[in-house]
């Protein structure tokens, strides 16, 4: 069977037939090869030239997003880490709490104005409704604009204070909050350090839970340093403008919140034009952000800077500084707030701070003093008045009660009051002359005497030499056992010289041993405080009125007084004579180093000195300067009131009473322990009155 032809195979073929004029549907053309002709290859190189940028600005871009987010998640680690790290070093959160601020002690005059405040903060903690109302103000609005709207720490006022100190080059702002710096003033120390800024931040925001914002702004206004030793508003103001924070001003709340920023560089006790520059600035903070209007803004920005005074004036902090010394002996360790109430008259206060700076500052030069004190007391014990020195602000050293100098012939007094309570009368005779002691031989003022005179006409003129022998008849334990009766505190020498005041004394020693002469006899307990409160009003000490012993009789005191009178009416403190009945002594040391006049009525006691605090000599006697201080004050503090008696109404019998014999000009206080060389001695006239020989040989040694 043969084969057919249409059964035989016919194979694909992928090119044309030659010769044919079609193409076959399976054929490649040049197009469709793997490898493309020339032209085709420059058609796709193009092309992919730009799509790499493309491909490659997505790859950067997902690479830097997969980093970051890479850093970002080892920051937070890290961050954490550091935040668990300083969290484990501060102790237990449940133990946490706000220190007690440290106590203030408000010092009040007796009618209850300010004298002082005291403590570490130097002033009382007062309330946001208290206080003036421009403090909080001005502070939120510089330094702390979004206050009432973070939670402890503002990252958007930290990165505004990031990108302002980058465009100014200088790092001008901060990015604490007001509750991180209280916690930084309550807890932790002012180091520059990761630490402290992580526990910062982690106590801001357990303050933040604990307390409201306006607990906390109290706060932190209360304790914060304002430069110049203040801390807290009520003691800054008072140190800056002498008013309470509860008066302060715009223009002066401004100044306070610029403070802030450098307290001891923008002081302006240092720099006020710098202080008044800050205060501007912080009242253009306040008008942007609302908190006061156009005139407002206008009005505080005319206001001139506030020039402080220097810290703490006024001679009342002499008083504060005494108080402070006595009162931990009333009421124990002072732990919290409290009021001392003083027995200080502030307006007399201020008359002794007057008459002494007058005084020196008229005649001060002239007679080369360059210091005086005064100290005033009432019959009963109360200090009136204490001004220590000429300028507190200048030296804070209390002259008053600190310095110990010889009082001179303002000692003579327990002299004579020795001899009258041994049987002499003030109308005994002594023969005013030179007298030797054995190899001492005390003289008078320019060497003036007067014969034969009464012991009253002699304390009045302040003879040396009737002083003198007084003392050794009586003999000199006597004198110091009369005066330290009578109030003197001080270790006395047992020797001749006691008679012209050489043993050292105070002031308020010596003004109060002068306290029994103008009440009758009796010796009371000088004191300042009155009574001792905590803020709630509870009484922590109250002093109690007891009576005050009796040191010397009515007819002694009677005497004294007849004979002191006799120093203003015509003797050597006439020159203090004021229009009420007064006693009192003049007292000037050798070369006038010291001078004094204390002297009194039936309702004060005031004693004054002058002198230089280096000892060198002056020109003053107790006659002079001491003597006009002592009757300003007092003609002050007499003023309007009605004429009092001294205690006692003894006076010289008809036939023993004679008138006083003394030179028309009279001769003033003489300077205590000059000796007359070259003048001829005379020995200690014997009297009815006189003790035995003995005891005058017992004590020259005989």
């Amino acid at each position: 069977m043969g084969k057919s032809k249409s059964s035989r195979r016919v194979e694909p073929r992928f090119d044309a037939p030659e010769g044919r004029g079609r193409t076959s549907a399976l054929s490649l053309t040049p197009e469709d090869r793997v490898l493309p002709s020339s032209g085709s290859k420059k058609r796709r190189k193009a092309s992919r030239k730009s799509a790499n940028p493309r491909r490659k600005r997505r790859g950067l871009l997902r690479g830097l997003v997969y980093w970051s987010l890479v850093l970002c998640l080892w920051a937070g680690i890290i961050g954490v880490g550091i935040i668990a790290y300083y969290g484990a070093q501060l102790p237990s959160a449940s133990t946490w709490a706000i220190p007690d601020r440290p106590p203030n002690v408000k010092i009040l005059a007796v009618d209850g104005s300010l004298l002082a405040n005291r403590g570490a903060t130097g002033g009382e903690a007062l309330t946001l409704r208290e206080m003036s109302p421009y403090i909080p103000r001005a502070v939120i609005a510089i330094e702390d604009r979004r206050f009432y709207s973070h939670w402890g720490v503002d990252p958007i006022g930290l990165a505004r204070a990031a990108f302002r100190n980058l465009v100014s080059g200088d790092v001008s702002q901060g990015g604490s909050t007001i509750t991180q710096q209280l916690v930084k003033n309550l807890y932790l120390q002012p180091d520059r350090t990761i630490k402290r800024k992580v526990q910062e931040a982690l106590l801001a925001l357990w303050i933040e839970r604990k307390y409201t914002k306006d607990q906390i702004l109290e706060m932190y206004l209360n304790r914060v340093y304002f430069g110049s030793g203040a801390y807290g508003v009520e003691a800054a103001a008072r140190r800056y403008f002498g008013k309470s924070a509860r008066d302060v001003s715009l223009a002066e709340a401004a100044l306070l919140a610029g403070l802030l920023k450098a307290p001891s560089r923008l002081s302006p006790a240092r720099d006020p034009q710098a202080a008044e520059a800050r205060a501007q600035i912080v009242l253009t903070a306040m008008r942007e952000q609302g908190m006061i209007n156009d005139s407002q803004l206008a009005a505080a920005m005319s206001a001139p800077a506030a020039r402080a005074a220097a810290y703490w004036t006024g001679s009342e902090h002499y008083v504060a500084d005494r108080v402070m010394e006595e009162l931990p002996g009333l009421i124990g360790p002072i732990e919290r707030d409290v009021v001392v109430e003083t027995t200080i008259d502030l307006h007399l206060q201020k008359v002794a701070e007057r008459s002494i700076q007058k005084a020196i500052d008229e005649k001060g030069k002239a007679m080369a003093v360059s210091q005086a004190a005064l100290v005033s007391i009432d019959r009963a014990g109360a200090v009136r008045a204490m001004v220590g020195g000429y300028d507190y602000a200048h030296s804070q050293f209390d002259r008053a009660s600190e310095a110990k100098r010889q009082p001179g012939s303002a000692f003579k007094p327990f002299v004579y009051m020795a001899a009258l309570e041994q049987g002499r009368t003030p109308m005994s005779m002594r023969n005013d002359a030179p007298v030797q002691i054995g190899k001492w031989k005390p003289s008078n003022f320019q060497q003036k005497y007067l014969g034969q005179i009464t012991l009253a006409e002699a304390l009045a003129r302040s003879s040396n030499s009737v002083a003198a022998q007084l003392t050794m008849e009586v003999g000199p334990k006597s004198v110091i056992e009369v005066a330290s009766r009578m109030g003197i505190e001080s270790k006395l020498r047992a020797d001749a010289s006691i008679a012209l005041g050489t043993s050292e004394v105070t002031l308020l020693e010596l003004t109060a041993a002068y306290v029994p002469f103008a009440n009758g006899g009796y010796r009371p307990d000088i004191y300042f405080i009155e009574r001792v409160l905590d803020t709630s009003g509870k009484v922590l000490y109250q002093r109690r009125d007891t009576s005050p012993p009796r040191v010397a009789s009515a007819e002694i005191i009677g005497m004294m007084n007849y004979m002191l009178a006799g120093t203003i009416s015509y003797g050597s403190g006439r020159s203090a004579a004021i229009d009420w009945p007064a006693a009192g002594k003049t007292g000037t040391t050798q070369e006038s180093r010291d001078a004094w006049f204390v002297g009194y009525t039936a309702n004060l006691v005031t004693g004054v000195w002058v002198g230089n605090d280096d000892s060198k000599p002056t020109k003053a006697t107790g006659s002079s300067l001491p003597a006009g201080i002592w009757k300003d004050f007092m003609s002050e503090a007499h003023r309007g009131l009605k004429p009092r008696p001294l205690p006692g109404d003894w006076q010289p019998t008809p036939e023993i009473a004679r008138s006083p014999s003394y030179p028309a000009q009279g001769y003033p206080d003489a300077p205590g322990d000059p000796t007359a060389a070259g003048r001829p001695a005379q020995t200690v006239p014997q009297e009815e009155h006189r003790g035995p020989l003995s005891i005058i040989e017992a004590i020259l040694g005989h």
